[in-house]
């Protein structure tokens, strides 16, 4: 470990991350008993919601879809799902157990389990202080509710700025390092010309992607995300069906690892838990702040569905996606956990060739570099609406692109454990400060969810209007004059305006 590595993990991360964990569960079991555990409840609603499209016509008579007022629900979830779903399933996971062992799938879990609650508050009061531009496109998420919601300006702000650098900068150097480490295990070649060819296909097409707007972005992340997760998906399920007599003692040493009962060498159970919380957070950024971006782009009736819709991803990225590769490498060969040089999706690719042979490391390369394209686009939605946020000037927006593209290049040639390092520094600042925000604003999305449920239990689709809570202050839409949550007269019911956390 060079010296640069060594600051950043050991003088850094040695104190955020003593104090990340306790952020995050902290946060997701007052979450969770303050909506009474809703990413449990209402997941039906989850998929009911991730589906629904805008219906209806705007004041020109023209039909409502992307171009007018955001984007789907659907498009929502997969731009967010782009930024969640890649190298952080794949490369991320492997490197969890390499370093945690086992145990750290288990610490995964349960941040999931207990995320799925944070992401529901912070996607909600996302889309409850959006606002919307000259264009008809619309801008949220931290920032917004800490401007609008709390009045601190200036942690919006630092917010702001930090996820610019991390989402534009450091994430997207990860995604191009674990492609380009994934090349490397597949041609068997890692000289520097090949790291260049990496580097220069990556940053080809990732500046055609992000000068093409934020609509193109989108359309690209509908495709990829879901097409190439679900291709991995079967993959894993294939080596489940092949080791199907060692799945018991998989799940038994999972958790006996994670709960101290069985031990690993190399591997003890604080670090199980902190590469499980460190990983898991990566990987479904539940409480980081960053999903909220893009939840407040999307057209939707009522806050608290795309509140659902981005647990949803949460699930989605942790229980489904980051699930599959810890099967596949726990059911490979034996690893020498924290001891081991093989880390990251290599040790992804060794596993997988051993139960499915070679070709299927190969695969590993195809399906990651899709992945991680997808996330190099998504992070780089997220850290535009964040500089957005901070400046509106179109000079500042073009050199920033020009720069995400030379961190895309760098990607190709850092080493893996220095960009991981700093991957996690950025995490844990970026869920410290948005927690700090979200647990005073807790009450106002608790207000939003009860006024979704009383419309639930009156039959309808729920519908919100500013005026069903009039003491929530600052609220720019949600007015009713947007077709999507205008009504009839007939249609509408007058949900009372005593509407409260209760």
């Amino acid at each position: 470990m060079d010296e640069a590595t060594s600051f950043v993990e050991d003088s850094l991360n040695g104190v955020i991350w003593n104090l990340v964990p306790w952020f995050l569960i902290a946060a997701g079991v007052y979450f969770g008993f303050r909506t009474l555990f809703v990413q449990i409840r209402l997941i039906p609603e989850m998929l009911k919601a991730v589906a629904e499209t805008p219906k209806g016509k705007d004041r020109e008579g023209r039909d409502l879809d992307e171009e007018y007022g955001g984007v789907s629900a659907f498009k929502a979830f997969t731009i967010s799902a782009a930024s969640r779903v890649g190298t952080g399933n794949i490369a991320g996971v492997a490197l969890a157990i390499s370093i945690g062992g086992p145990g750290a799938v288990f610490w995964m879990w349960l941040l999931a389990l207990l995320g799925g609650a944070t992401a529901f508050v912070e996607s909600t009061l996302a889309q409850l202080w959006k606002t919307k531009d000259a264009d008809g496109n619309y801008h949220g998420g931290p920032a917004y509710y800490m401007t609008r919601g709390l009045g601190w300006k200036p942690l919006a702000v630092l917010f702001s700025a930090f996820l610019a650098l991390t989402y534009g900068f450091v994430y997207n150097a990860i995604q191009t390092n674990s492609i380009t480490a994934a090349i490397e295990t597949s041609v068997g070649n890692d000289s520097v010309v090949v790291k260049a060819i990496v580097a220069g296909v990556l940053a080809t097409l990732t500046a055609l992607v992000i000068f093409g707007g934020v609509t193109r972005i989108a359309s690209w992340t509908q495709v990829i995300v879901p097409f190439m997760a679900g291709i991995y998906i079967i993959m894993g399920v294939v080596v489940l069906v092949v080791n199907w007599r060692e799945i018991p003692g998989m799940f038994e040493l999972i958790v006996g690892h994670a709960l101290g009962l069985k031990e690993v060498a190399g591997a003890g159970v604080w670090l199980a838990f902190t590469q499980g919380m460190r990983r898991g957070l990566f990987s479904n950024e539940a409480g980081m702040g960053s999903a909220p971006n893009a939840a407040a782009s999307a057209t939707v009736s009522h806050p608290v569905k795309q509140g659902l819709v981005q647990t949803l991803g949460v699930y989605f990225d942790t229980l489904l996606v980051c699930t599959i590769t810890a099967f596949i490498v726990l059911l490979g060969p034996a690893v020498s956990y924290g001891l081991g040089d093989v880390q990251g999706v290599s040790l992804t690719q060794s596993a997988l060739a051993d139960s499915l042979g070679d070709w299927s490391a190969h695969a590993i390369t195809f399906i990651l570099f899709f992945l991680a394209f997808s996330s190099v686009i998504g992070n780089y939605y997220l850290a535009q609406t964040n500089l957005e946020y901070l400046t509106e000037s179109k000079t500042a927006l073009n050199v920033f692109r020009f720069i995400v593209i030379g961190f895309v290049i760098f990607g190709a040639f850092g080493s893996v454990p220095l960009v991981w390092a700093l991957g996690d520094t950025m995490a844990g600042l970026l869920a410290i400060f948005n927690i700090v925000a979200i647990i005073p604003l807790g009450g106002v999305a608790l207000k939003l969810l009860k006024n979704f449920n009383e419309q639930r239990r009156q039959g309808v689709d729920p519908v919100f209007n500013r005026d069903m809570l009039p003491e929530i202050k600052n609220v720019e839409y949600w007015d009713g004059s947007d077709p999507v949550t205008r009504r009839s007269s007939e249609d509408r019911i007058e949900i009372g305006q005593d509407s409260s956390a209760g």
